[in-house]
């Protein structure tokens, strides 16, 4: 592929990122058919979250540090080697251990795809274009996740089982792996493997308070993600099959969500890292009030209401991941990426089990409260980021 600007580069690279969410985000769909296969608590469900995304966030650093060095190719190639071998675990699971030990290795493999991929846009975005760009991109984990969503939840639904679907997506992981091992040209590195100065960014105050907010955005996302199916069949009328459909359309709607709002913030005034900002803080506060509107909504009004978390809480990551490039200074794009990942995977460490113990002691509606508050925060703090940006 031609490292030249223009839409066939960014539409290669989002082709990767689907294929990569399609085999992390299949444990998010899968989490019905563990709890019942495993016979777990709701807490055991959030644990597998939680193990899924310390894999993630333990080798967000190294992989930043890899495609600094080297450049995008050899995190791309080797992402999806991990990938292929992780999901292909998950399918030989026979014990809550092994389990957890294979969503680690798919966990650990998908931390190869933030920094990797948001070079590789920032290198080959249309001039003009680069938010719109970051959304198509970005649109490869919703588009994945919801292939997820209907590959893994419908072969359970349909008693082919679960394993399955995991089986598929390590398949079409090793194919389009051996593609870009052949075709897939990839930009320069540094060519000096070093750990990611972190140090570095503490200046930067508004990438700082942005990754302090991204820990709110990871809550909001992974869990919504992961407890979307088992709520759906325990608090409505919603069978396991219509339970994965409106999850496969939530991460539909979040794809439309992250480019919409890109194209909406090349055309807002101020640089790239503002206008990402400010559309980003509009497109949580939707997402915060719909959050609060969930445990009220009954089939069908709770598809609905799980469209629009989809815009508004899903959508979001696209301008996010944005806006970290642009704060970052020259040759810190993958520090940045690994800092503001971090952060918003410790959402995901964090509130998953949360609210898996809120969901078993008080009622799933304490739960969504919780991420109400979480995603309220974000907010907050993307309005402080955008703020300092804007004083500097």
């Amino acid at each position: 592929m031609s490292d030249e600007r223009g839409w066939r580069g960014v539409l290669v690279v989002a082709l990767w990122q689907v294929v990569a969410s399609l085999c992390y985000y299949s444990a998010f769909p899968a989490t019905d058919a563990f709890q019942t296969d495993f016979h777990l608590s709701g807490v055991e469900v959030g644990l597998v979250i939680t193990t899924l995304t310390l894999g993630y966030t333990l080798m967000l650093f190294p992989a930043g540090a890899l495609v600094d060095a080297y450049g995008d190719r050899p995190a791309m190639v080797a992402g999806l080697a991990g990938l292929t071998l992780g999901a292909f675990g998950v399918s030989l699971a026979t014990s809550y251990a092994t389990l957890l030990a294979a969503v680690f290795v798919l966990g650990a493999a998908y931390a190869t795809a933030m920094p990797s991929t948001n070079v590789a846009v920032a290198e080959r975005a249309p001039r003009g274009s680069y938010n719109l760009a970051v959304g198509i991109k970005q649109v490869g984990v919703t588009l994945g996740s919801a292939l997820a969503a209907f590959v893994v939840a419908g072969l359970a639904a349909y008693a082919l089982g679960w394993q399955l679907g995991f089986r598929v997506a390590a398949a079409a992981a090793a194919v389009v792996g051996v593609g870009f091992l052949v075709s897939y040209e990839g930009s320069d590195g540094t060519g000096s493997l070093s750990f990611p100065d972190v140090g570095a960014l503490w200046g930067n105050r508004p990438l700082m308070a942005l990754a302090a907010g991204g820990f709110f955005v990871g809550a909001g996302v992974f869990t919504t993600t992961g407890y979307a199916v088992p709520y759906l069949e325990a608090d409505t009328t919603a069978t396991a099959a219509v339970a994965s459909v409106v999850l496969g359309v939530t991460q539909l709607t979040g794809s439309a969500g992250r480019i919409g709002a890109g194209a909406l913030a090349d055309r807002v005034r101020g640089t790239a890292a503002i206008a990402s900002i400010r559309v980003l803080a509009a497109q949580s506060g939707l997402g915060a009030v719909t959050m609060a509107a969930i445990p009220f909504l009954a089939m069908p009004g709770a598809a609905v209401g799980f469209a629009v978390l989809g815009l508004g809480v899903l959508g979001v990551t696209g301008l996010y991941h944005g806006a970290l490039v642009a704060l970052a200074g020259e040759g810190e794009s993958g520090a940045a990426t690994a800092a503001g990942q971090t952060t918003l995977n410790c959402g995901g460490l964090v509130i998953p089990p949360a609210f898996g113990y809120l969901a078993d002691t008080a009622g799933y509606a304490a739960g969504w409260d919780l991420l109400a508050v979480c995603i309220a925060l974000g907010v907050g703090f993307a309005l402080v980021a955008g703020r300092l940006a804007a004083a500097e």
